[in-house]
């Protein structure tokens, strides 16, 4: 590599301001290295300059220019940010094909826009903080408006007309500071021609606090009979109840929202920040990881991670690279060997070259693929949000052919009539009743859920689960303890099988290794004694030597056995057996002759049977999906009744599978609880993380089991069932309430019995409707959570 390229990338970190004797800091945009205007790597595009931290980066641009200077065809912004920089584009969680490259709100829905992919140091969601700023500013004047309307008549502490002026007053912050926001979305809605719920929210409350205004400023203009105890009837508290309670509907979903950027940022964190990068003369030095190139020679210390993707070139050690393949057994790692970035350095040190850094490195990969999967998924709002749209439309049309059909043909003052009934349509159509329909549901079933040791995450998670037909489940922490255990250790040559895990045990206590731990804690359980180990090496990394009572001990896997020049044929049988069953085997010699074997495994968790026996009395297909090698997967899979077992799978192979399965038809669920889980998670139908894992599986996934037991699957299953079956019984009670409040708000009545319902008693309707549905969503408290035993669709045979 150009070594004037490599000597510009470890000076400065922030853009520096005009006129500094500094050169600013730039983005390489092929892989995001931090690069300047001094690197010799540059080429000039469409009249801007590009410059780049390497010869290979600067061909792949020239290569496919446009590749890089544009995020993809829907947003052709991308061209426009500074030449040589990264570029964040924001999407819609609900939407998205909506992409930009500045914050702002979704033209579809009116949400705000988010990152596609978060920065490890983004502070708090600034919508959140101005809603919650506006929620707690305003609840108070809320609550007082209220209590006013309610209980002001009886108290008597001044006449009704003040009291329409005071609760003008204490509205105003709330309809013009607190509900602004929604407004805004309303009227951005009509323009774009794209309704919505926000579209209701604002024509209902703006309705019901524009009357209020002119009954209270203006009260002449109304008919003697809308007169009520000295003045005519306000309607400011269902104005400000109606923001606050949306405001707060609002807090809930935005803080539940964020947690779905957590999970990328708990992979981001897995880096480190910095690599020890060795010289052309040999000295050493800390570095910033964004200043590490392609070819540089690193070294990586015991206890340190590595920093990027690469080969080793001396030393040998083992890795835990639990990160990437789910499993708890470090990996030996020697000279030729690939090195995986962020995995751990457990033991020996390394000297490595760095073959793929930045975006190239399977970290940022696994990164990119859980981003894609979040945002392919599809809400369920958006179904509310096409019904909503049509709502709209109807209820405006109601309310405009209202107000004309009284003023024509009305009795006098007809156009006055015409503007009640217009807005008591409006304020009885509010969608209090439609938008508290789902989230009070899910927020009842969620705190249920929270009981029983199932934690759900979003209201998708619950609307999908009880739809699943294929569960594919982990190995390693799901189905499995996910913690080595000694399973048996096996003597022959005059050793019995005590001596050889004495044995075994004495010159384990100077190793690190899961495996060896397990031997040791067995030894000690046994009250074995054990004795101290001289001489010990665990330099070859495929076992340990030392001395051990004098005489000369050596464990290790078959190669150190070759090695050394022993025969393990007269064990080899026993050993096989022993993998097959799912162990890890490992031989002891003495003195150069073979004294035995020790056979370390993962157990099964005590509830994984049971739970996989229920789930397929419910007609689920059982598909186990593991890092780990294929025969131990498929011994674990017979044991366990699975048939469908696929090993020695990475995490873009457990991704792929399920995109499979998915265009094969199938609503699938996932349950794993390690990193290399996260992309298959994050995409499947239902992603179901065990809460004993890892917090990158748990952030990634919808569903998490507190207690890492498959038995809660069951649990959950059960309170989606009665979690949607609630859902679709407020939806119909809200559109039913809107189908015969709006004609009688429309004053269909009046020429028959003359009956004509005031804004008021339209109020009073609201509230009701928002009290039956609240009432409903609450009986889910004590709804008996017994597993669905009925067959899906698909069963195991499909």
């Amino acid at each position: 590599m150009d070594t004037n390229a490599s000597t510009n990338h470890d000076e400065h970190s922030e853009q520096k301001p005009a006129g500094s004797s500094e050169m600013p800091v730039l983005k390489d945009p092929v892989c995001g290295m931090t690069v300047t205007a001094k690197s010799s790597h540059h080429v000039e595009h469409a009249g801007k300059p590009f410059y780049f931290c390497s010869a290979k980066c600067l061909a792949k641009f020239s290569a496919e220019p446009d590749q890089f200077t544009q995020a993809s065809k829907s947003a052709p912004v991308a061209a426009q940010e500074p030449a040589g920089q990264a570029s964040t584009a924001y999407t819609c969680p609900m939407h998205p094909e909506i992409l930009q490259h500045h914050p702002g709100s979704c033209p579809k829905c009116g949400m705000a826009l988010e990152p596609l992919v978060p920065e490890l140091d983004d502070d708090e969601s600034p919508e959140l903080a101005s809603f919650t700023r506006r929620f707690w500013w305003t609840l108070p004047l809320s609550l007082i408006v209220m209590m006013l309307a309610m209980f002001g008549h009886q108290l008597r502490w001044f006449d009704m007309a003040t009291q329409s002026w005071i609760e003008l007053v204490l509205s105003l912050p709330v309809v013009l500071w607190a509900g602004w926001p929604f407004f805004v979305r309303g009227v951005q809605s009509v323009i774009k021609r794209s309704p919505n719920m926000w579209t209701l929210i604002s024509l209902g409350t703006g309705a019901a606090f524009i009357y209020s205004v002119v009954a209270t400023v203006a009260p002449g203009v109304f008919p003697s009979s809308f007169i009520s105890m000295g003045r005519v009837a306000v309607y400011f508290e269902a104005a400000v109840v109606i923001i606050s309670l949306t405001l707060f509907g609002q807090l809930l979903e935005l803080k539940a929202r964020s947690k779905t950027s957590a999970a990328i940022k708990s992979l981001l964190g897995l880096a480190p920040k910095t690599a020890r990068r060795v010289n052309a003369d040999g000295s050493e030095e800390d570095i910033p990881l964004s200043n590490v190139h392609e070819g540089d020679s690193l070294r990586v210390r015991p206890g340190e991670k590595v920093p990027v993707d690469g080969v080793v070139l001396e030393g040998s050690s083992s890795l835990d690279e639990s990160m990437l393949t789910g499993e708890p057994l470090p990996v030996s790692k020697r000279a030729g060997d690939k090195l995986i970035g962020a995995t751990l350095n457990t033991s020996g040190a390394l000297l490595m070259r760095s073959e793929h850094v930045g975006s190239a490195t399977v970290l940022a990969q696994i990164v990119q693929m859980v981003a894609q999967a979040q945002r392919s998924k599809a809400p369920m709002q958006r179904m509310a949000d096409t019904v909503a749209a049509y709502f709209v439309y109807g209820v405006v049309g109601v309310a405009l052919l209202t107000f004309f059909a009284w003023g024509f043909f009305g009795p006098q003052p007809s156009w006055v009539y015409g503007l009640i009934t217009a807005v008591t349509v409006l304020i009885i159509a509010c969608p209090c009743a439609l938008g508290l329909a789902t989230p009070m549901s899910i927020m009842v079933a969620t705190g249920r859920g929270a009981t029983q040791g199932v934690l759900f995450r979003d209201a998708a998670a619950i609307e999908n689960l009880c739809k699943i037909d294929t569960l594919i489940v982990d190995k390693t922490g799901t189905l499995t303890e996910g913690k080595p255990a000694f399973e048996r250790a096996l003597g022959v040559n005059g050793f019995d099988d005590d001596e050889v895990l004495r044995l075994a045990a004495s010159l384990d206590q100077g190793s690190e290794h899961p495996l060896a731990a397990a031997i040791v804690n067995a030894a000690r359980e046994r009250k074995l004694d054990l004795e101290k180990a001289e001489q010990f090496d665990s330099a070859s990394g495929i076992g340990v030597k030392g001395v051990v009572g004098g005489k000369s001990l050596a464990i290790g896997n078959t190669a150190l056995m070759a090695q050394l020049g022993i025969d393990v044929a007269s064990l080899a049988s026993q050993a096989e057996e022993l993998r097959g069953q799912g162990a890890s085997v490992m031989h002891l010699a003495v003195d150069g002759k073979l004294a035995g074997l020790l056979a370390v495994s993962d157990p099964i968790k005590a509830t994984t049977a049971d739970a996989l026996d229920s789930l397929r009395k419910s007609g689920l297909r059982i598909i186990m999906a593991t890092g780990d090698g294929l025969t131990t997967a498929k011994a674990v899979g017979k044991r366990l009744g699975i048939e469908d077992v696929h090993g020695e799978v990475k995490p873009a192979d457990k991704l792929q599978l399920v995109e499979r399965l998915q265009k094969e038809g199938c609503i699938v669920a996932m349950v794993g609880d390690g990193i290399n889980d996260a992309p298959a998670l994050a995409k499947a139908n239902v992603g179901i993380a065990m809460g004993t894992g890892t917090d990158v599986a748990m952030n990634s996934a919808q569903l998490t089991l507190v207690q890492g037991d498959l038995r809660g699957i069951a649990t959950a299953r059960a309170l989606s069932v009665a979690t949607v079956g609630n859902m679709k019984q407020n939806l119909t009670f809200a559109f039913v309430y809107n189908m015969l409040g709006v004609p009688l708000a429309a004053g269909v009545l009046f020429p028959f019995t003359g009956w004509l319902l005031s804004p008021m008693i339209g109020a009073l309707a609201m509230s009701l409707s928002s009290v039956s549905v609240i009432s409903n969503a609450l009986r889910l408290r004590f709804t008996a959570l017994k597993p669905d035993s009925s067959p899906s669709k698909k069963t195991e045979s499909s």
